[in-house]
């Protein structure tokens, strides 16, 4: 499978200024005082911007998740046994995790794309293996991925953003599963960002202060230990990065490069944001951030992003289940953009 990275280095198109515009002032002559409806009458003037559009309209979900294991589990950074990844996978096929419930309820298209975990799924229905081994190798004493494992991550990640876009997609959602994925995506902010581990590692699935410690200290080690080739982010997410957050990267581009607006989940796929942005600064007009999460340290990548979040709601589940959640808002900002009366058409008297 492993092809090279030459497709990474392709712009994303530039947003369509005249259809923002358009749009600017269609709020403008909206029965409401400017302003009025908050980030909703930024959300859907971005939107128009990415559709090309005065009124943007929000079709068909495309969700694709990604799992994979971390050899970093190994270190006792989880508050889980990292069996719960593969079984989490079972389960997703099942239709019974959250973001199983969230894609039926919102009429959207979820794919889960098993990348490799510690533990055998065999083949289970609507899920694509694309196996690269039992999970990746303990960042805390060697890489944690190979090339070849890395530029297969990335693939896989776009060829599901073309998926999306052969499925009709108006949005993206990405999502990840992996226990131990925090640290990673701890280690790889910190990396990004010069950022000290007690200021990104968090408690993750639900570990005490001294496991928060604990995975800073972790953390920290991996830092001194692959510090010498941390300022190229391929090198970056070859180095302390995982296979999901690897597609998730790859996703986010290759969706940017195809035009499609993608919502950025929580810490995880923040983290592959950050990357996304950092290899290809282009795909960073063709965001949309969900959400803060409850992980301490997502705020410093949001602020990193400039991002600003639709939602607060003390969510740290992942699997894409703050950007699912974000959609039905993303639904009526686009509604009350288009469908609220101007003030000429309601017969309304304008501010004076």
């Amino acid at each position: 499978m492993t092809t090279n990275l030459n497709w990474l280095k392709q712009a994303a198109p530039a947003l369509n200024e005249t259809a923002r515009a358009a749009a600017q002032a269609r709020q403008q002559q909206l029965t409401k005082p400017p302003g009025a409806l908050g980030q909703l009458e930024g959300l859907a003037i971005q939107l128009a911007a990415m559709q090309g559009r005065e009124k943007p309209q929000i079709g068909q979900v495309y969700i694709g998740v990604f799992a994979g294991d971390h050899g970093v589990a190994a270190e006792g950074v989880s508050a889980f046994p990292q069996a719960v990844t593969a079984e989490m996978v079972k389960n997703f096929a099942r239709g019974g995790a959250a973001i199983s419930v969230l894609a039926q309820q919102l009429g959207a298209t979820l794919e889960v794309v098993n990348l490799g975990t510690a533990f055998d799924t065999g083949e289970l229905p609507g899920v694509l293996q694309c196996n690269l081994g039992k999970g990746t190798a303990n960042f805390a004493h060697e890489a944690a991925m190979t090339e070849s494992q890395l530029t297969d991550a990335l693939q896989a990640g776009s060829e599901s953003a073309a998926r999306a876009e052969k499925d009709g997609a108006s949005i993206f959602i990405g999502g990840e599963m992996g226990i131990a994925n925090t640290t990673a995506a701890a280690a790889l902010a910190c990396a990004l960002l010069n950022l000290m581990p007690h200021q990104l590692a968090g408690p993750g699935t639900g570990l005490d202060q001294a496991g928060v410690q604990h995975k800073a200290a972790v953390v920290a080690r991996a830092l001194a230990l692959h510090a010498a080739h941390l300022s190229d982010p391929l090198e970056v997410l070859r180095r302390l990065g995982g296979f999901e957050i690897a597609a998730l990267t790859g996703a986010l581009i290759g969706c940017a490069q195809r035009g499609i607006p993608a919502l950025v989940d929580g810490y995880i796929t923040t983290a592959a944001a950050l990357l996304a942005v950092r290899i290809q600064p282009s795909v960073a007009d063709w965001l949309l951030y969900a959400h803060r999460s409850a992980e301490p340290g997502h705020i410093l990548m949001l602020e990193a992003l400039q991002a600003e979040p639709l939602l607060q709601l003390g969510m740290r589940l992942g699997e894409g289940s703050g950007a699912a959640v974000a959609i039905p808002l993303i639904r009526l900002a686009c509604a009350l953009h288009n469908d609220m009366a101007t003030f000429a058409e309601a017969g309304v008297s304008e501010k004076m």
